[in-house]
């Protein structure tokens, strides 16, 4: 499930948020130079940003049966927010600077934080986390067909285009329209829907304004969801009031959402792409929905349908396919 998108100026769009959420990844900063050694090889650490991105969505339907979706969100990004401010503080990183900065900052945490989060914890109070997760793995159909539209760099081939028919074909299954949606909450569908869309939206835009920015990608990732905290501050008092009473296992599924969910999987997901690049680290995309119905349907006790597992295996092919690229021996070479 992500959470902040992770490009230099030359990389496409990826997909990771979970949470996970995720969707779901890292500003457009400055590349490291070096690759830091690291104590966990690289394949535990994407097991690990696999499984806290997957189970992200049984955190969110924990969560949302005791506080409201607002509420789970401004959690979410606080505690998130925590964990990046503690590892800035280590590494002696300071927030960016600059009226401009900070406006662009605050429509990247809009999109890509403060309306995919709450527009999940608001889907789950009527669908399954099964179906959410499942609805987050659309992101890279969304990116897609988004970047053949505004990024001019993104040639449509035809592999990428067969990927974007099939994934949609994958979407249909998984909501049953031979039956006409039928059991289907099409509201609380299109918002899990909508959330993924939400993602791209926020990459392209990334991609337009702060890329090359000479800033660190912590630096602007902990703006950015300092930023989308504010926002929720804002918001959720609006429309929200506070509880009578505070759940302890919602309470505790909230913090988990924000400081594993969101900010360590953040800075692991960092150190995946530095290690071993964007194209290697978005492949935890495919594993995320596998885990979040895993997840739903042994400690939720959710129920499948046969098209939503057979809709999800054709949705992530579609992924898969959009996601290609033509071989380049030269800018696949490693330094």
């Amino acid at each position: 499930m992500s959470t902040v998108a992770s490009s230099s100026s030359r990389t496409t769009p990826t997909t990771t948020t979970p949470g996970t959420n995720t969707p779901g990844t890292t500003i457009p900063g400055t590349p490291t130079a070096e690759r830091p050694r690291r104590i966990l090889d690289w394949r535990l650490r994407f097991g690990v940003l696999s499984l806290i991105w997957g189970f992200s969505f049984l955190l969110i339907k924990v969560g949302t049966e005791g506080y409201a979706p607002f509420q789970v969100t401004l959690g979410r990004l606080a505690f998130g927010t925590v964990v990046l401010a503690v590892a800035m503080a280590v590494k002696r990183e300071r927030l960016p600077r600059g009226v401009r900065t900070w406006g662009h900052i605050a429509v990247a945490a809009l999109l890509l934080n403060s309306l995919p989060f709450s527009l999940f914890a608001f889907s789950e109070q009527t669908i399954p986390s099964t179906l959410a997760g499942i609805c987050n793995a659309t992101s890279p159909l969304w990116g897609m067909a988004l970047s053949l539209v505004a990024l001019s760099e993104d040639r449509p081939t035809r592999r990428r285009v067969a990927g974007l028919g099939i994934g949609f074909l994958g979407v249909l299954t998984v909501l049953g329209v031979w039956q006409g949606f039928h059991g289907l909450d099409l509201a609380g569908t299109a918002m899990a829907l909508l959330a993924s869309l939400s993602y791209p939206v926020g990459w392209i835009y990334l991609r337009r304004t702060l890329a090359g920015t000479g800033h660190s990608n912590l630096s602007l990732s902990g703006a950015q969801l300092l930023m989308a905290t504010l926002q929720l501050a804002v918001v959720t008092p609006l429309f929200t009031t506070l509880p009578d009473r505070l759940p302890v296992v919602p309470l505790l599924a909230i913090v988990a959402l924000g400081a594993l969910g969101t900010g360590l999987a953040f800075l692991i997901q960092y150190g995946l792409v530095a290690e071993v690049g964007p194209t290697t680290a978005q492949m935890v995309t495919y594993f995320i929905p596998v885990i979040a119905t895993a997840a739903g349907v042994a400690l939720l006790g959710e129920s499948l349908s046969w098209s939503t597992p057979i809709g999800a295996v054709v949705v992530l092919a579609g992924a898969a396919l959009t996601q290609s690229r033509p071989r380049n021996p030269r800018r696949n070479a490693q330094p």
